[in-house]
């Protein structure tokens, strides 16, 4: 019944502005005839009411002022129901001027001026006063208390978008320059006068002029709780989304060669091993959005293939569920659809699955990877583009090792009419079975966290980024590379893990940890070396080349099927292998 609804707040103001409008239309004449009216006069005041009360209630409805929230009514409000009062106050003097001879006669207009003032200030006060009220002793009723992390004109945007509903409410602004300004009636604040004012700030709207990370560690220390990022497109909804942790960790590279990308992509016939996993999946977004002629979307699982091809939509794709370990099937389809492009990002990644299952992990990586490569050279493929890991950097786990072995028959097949390359980097953010999706499962389900180890690190990018860099590294390789991507610093799974407690505002779970799993390591590395040499981009550098015949690998490769002992012949191929078990 009490509930507030566009239609009763609707009906509530036309009858105040009414009543307003009778009760300053009375004042006006009191003050003009010093508080008496003579007779002849009523009449007057009378037509004046009428007319004036209809003039507004049509104006104020042209002007939506009836549908604005008396407990959001903001300066800019004020302006709009000012310019309408103006407006009402021009017409009705026109009215008196045009019809002063019969219908107006003898009316003293000095009563006009009077009128206005008098009824601005009521309808001004009448629509200010809640929030008046509730800012002075309840200011939560406005909406959660919330801080702006915006330069002027982003916060303006956003401070005129929350005061337009009651979920947020802007107590201070902060854009780490100025302060003692306000903008739209809320205060530019230091960090020192926001820790000094105890504001009871629960949350941060934080738009992208600011790296998140080093806002979010700032914020958090002055005691904020929950973070959102701002998004200028849609509603309030839309505009306002929860920080993740991605968020935090994602590093954007500032030598993105999208033209070069673009010239590497456009117009050709792609093929795409391991399409509908993570990596996979997002190339083959990319090579749509780079505008790619045909897509080959190939991948041994029915799901992963299934929903890649739905969601590629704008070129033509040809989804060909097939093993990378069946060379024959491989061989057709190549011969088929003659791809100029071969992006390689089929394999087994999981270290403790590859540890419990190593000749499957043998077999597909390698035996795999050594498939799509002699193909695409027998077909005649322009470029090779192969998905490395910095866990192929003196390994301590078979599916490092693997991968250590797919990069040494990449670098030394090259040369034979198809420029082959591969890409290494680390882990990608929220790919299948990352630390990331795992974490807010147990989140989620209100369970510990369980880290490995309290010193245990790992690289991170996001993963559209990764993919458009490995397109890069591909445009600029001309052979024989191995492409390694800047994943800027380390970064400690426990402070990741923590940072994700604190993003859900799970202050009851905690963090176990449960001991290096077999083939783990503390920490991942990048280079085999210091003798790297530079692209003519900051975020891609090469390996030194690794010098391993062709024949002999490849002799090595087919031993490593048949031995018994393939650990020790891991180790043979790849010396720096260091097996560690962790048992």
């Amino acid at each position: 019944m009490f509930e507030v609804t566009n239609l009763k707040r609707t009906i509530f103001f036309l009858v105040a502005d009414a009543i307003s409008t009778y009760i300053a239309v009375i004042i006006a004449f009191l003050f003009r005839f010093d508080f008496s009216i003579p007779e002849q006069y009523l009449d007057d005041m009378h037509k004046m009411v009428v007319i004036l009360i209809l003039l507004k209630v049509v104006l104020f409805c042209i002007g939506s002022v009836y549908k604005i929230s008396w407990r959001h009514f903001s300066f800019r409000d004020s302006v709009v129901v000012l310019y309408l009062s103006i407006a009402v106050t021009m017409i009705f003097t026109l009215i008196v001027y045009v019809l002063r001879e019969n219908f107006m006669n003898g009316f003293p207009r000095s009563v006009i001026p009077i009128e206005f003032f008098i009824s601005l200030f009521i309808i001004l006060s009448s629509r200010m006063v809640k929030r008046f009220f509730l800012e002075l002793f309840n200011k939560n009723a406005l909406g959660v208390p919330t801080l702006v992390v915006a330069k002027s004109l982003k916060a303006n945007e956003i401070t005129r978008k929350m005061l337009s509903n009651d979920k947020y409410w802007p107590v201070a602004i902060f854009d780490n320059q100025s302060s003692s300004t306000k903008i739209n009636g809320v205060s530019i604040k230091t960090v020192a006068q926001l820790e000094k004012y105890h504001l009871g700030l629960q949350q941060a709207i934080i738009s992208d002029e600011f790296e998140l990370e080093e806002i979010y560690e700032v914020l958090k220390n002055i005691g904020v709780q929950e973070f959102k990022k701002y998004n200028s497109q849609g509603g309030i909804e839309e505009s306002f989304k929860d920080i993740t942790v991605e968020d935090l960790l994602a590093r954007h590279p500032k030598d993105l060669d999208k033209e070069k990308i673009k010239t590497f992509i456009k117009n050709r016939t792609i093929l795409v091993t391991g399409a509908g996993g993570s990596i996979g999946s997002e190339i083959c977004r990319q090579c749509e959005l780079f505008e790619a002629k045909k897509l080959i979307l190939l991948d041994n699982s029915e799901y992963n293939l299934y929903t890649i091809t739905e969601e590629i939509k704008s070129i033509e794709t040809i989804p060909v569920m097939q093993s990378v370990v069946n060379r024959e099937l491989l061989d057709k389809t190549f011969a088929l659809h003659k791809p100029d492009i071969v992006i390689h990002a089929a394999a087994y990644k999981h270290v403790p699955l590859v540890e419990s299952n190593i000749y499957e992990g043998i077999i597909n990586n390698i035996i795999g990877t050594k498939n799509v490569i002699d193909i695409s050279i027998q077909h005649n493929v322009e470029k090779f583009v192969m998905i490395s890991t910095d866990k192929a950097v003196r390994p301590t786990n078979v599916m490092g090792t693997t991968k250590r072995i797919c990069e040494l028959y990449a670098q030394n097949s090259n040369g034979k009419g198809t420029d082959i390359v591969a890409v290494r980097f680390g882990n990608v953010l929220g790919s299948s079975g990352s630390v990331i999706p795992k974490f807010k499962a147990q989140i989620q389900a209100g369970k510990n966290i369980t880290v490995t180890h309290p010193d245990i690190t790992r690289y991170f990018m996001l993963i559209p980024e990764a993919c458009e860099l490995v397109l890069q590294a591909g445009a600029i390789g001309t052979g024989g590379e191995i492409f390694i991507l800047d994943m800027g610093e380390p970064i400690k799974i426990v402070d990741l893990a923590q940072k994700m407690i604190d993003l859900h505002g799970k202050e009851n779970i905690q963090i176990e940890f449960t001991g290096l799993r077999p083939g783990e390591k503390l920490y991942e590395e990048l280079l085999i070396d210091d003798t790297d040499s530079t692209t003519d981009y900051e975020s891609i550098t090469v390996a030194r080349p690794t010098v391993y015949k062709i024949e002999k690998l490849s002799q090595d490769i087919e031993e490593l099927l048949i031995c018994e002992d393939k650990l020790t012949k891991l180790k043979e191929i790849v010396p720096e292998f260091n097996h560690q078990l962790n048992n």
